[in-house]
């Protein structure tokens, strides 16, 4: 049974192999070439140093499946609402290991302050995505259309949102 657990420097070598395939395979990053190892790494510190979770999802040694979250936009304005990303192996799909790394995240990214979570999605066709997405409550609030240019053809851009804790109900701490 995989367990969920905060990434740790070891795991990038798996998880640049998981996003390289997403990368060169799938819609769901813009990406156009794969990030080397030291590319990911940095992002990955990137969001640890700002108090982000970064969480890996692994069965023994294996890593099944990464998340995190990074600021929706730099300026000081959006501090409280962050953009996620989850990507798996391609074995994993399927198995609602998407839907328990996505709730971990939230909750942990609510434990440090974040009350808006926002999905962007790669590709209007990216069901898996899309659903993972409405089944941890998040809603539609709108889509880009052709804004991409990947494997010679134009995509869209879904977005989700999802408000944490007390949302927008109450002014931030």
């Amino acid at each position: 049974m995989p367990i969920i657990r905060n990434s740790q420097d070891d795991d990038i070598a798996q998880i640049t192999d998981i996003y390289r395939h997403h990368v060169l395979h799938g819609t769901g990053t813009f990406e156009i070439e794969p990030p080397s190892a030291l590319d990911m790494a940095q992002r990955r510190a990137d969001v640890l140093a700002k108090n982000l979770p970064y969480l890996v999802a692994v069965d023994g040694q294996q890593v099944l499946g990464f998340a995190y979250c990074n600021w929706f936009k730099p300026r000081p304005a959006y501090r409280f609402s962050a953009e996620d990303s989850i990507y798996l192996v391609h074995k994993a799909a399927g198995s609602g290991l998407g839907r328990a790394l996505l709730g971990e995240l939230a909750s942990r990214a609510q434990q440090v302050g974040v009350r808006k979570l926002i999905a962007v999605i790669g590709d209007s066709a990216n069901t898996a995505s899309i659903g993972v997405h409405r089944s941890a409550g998040f809603t539609d609030a709108g889509v880009l259309k052709c804004c991409g240019w990947k494997f010679d053809r134009w995509l869209d851009v879904v977005l989700m949102d999802k408000a944490l804790g007390p949302g927008a109900s109450l002014p931030p701490m």
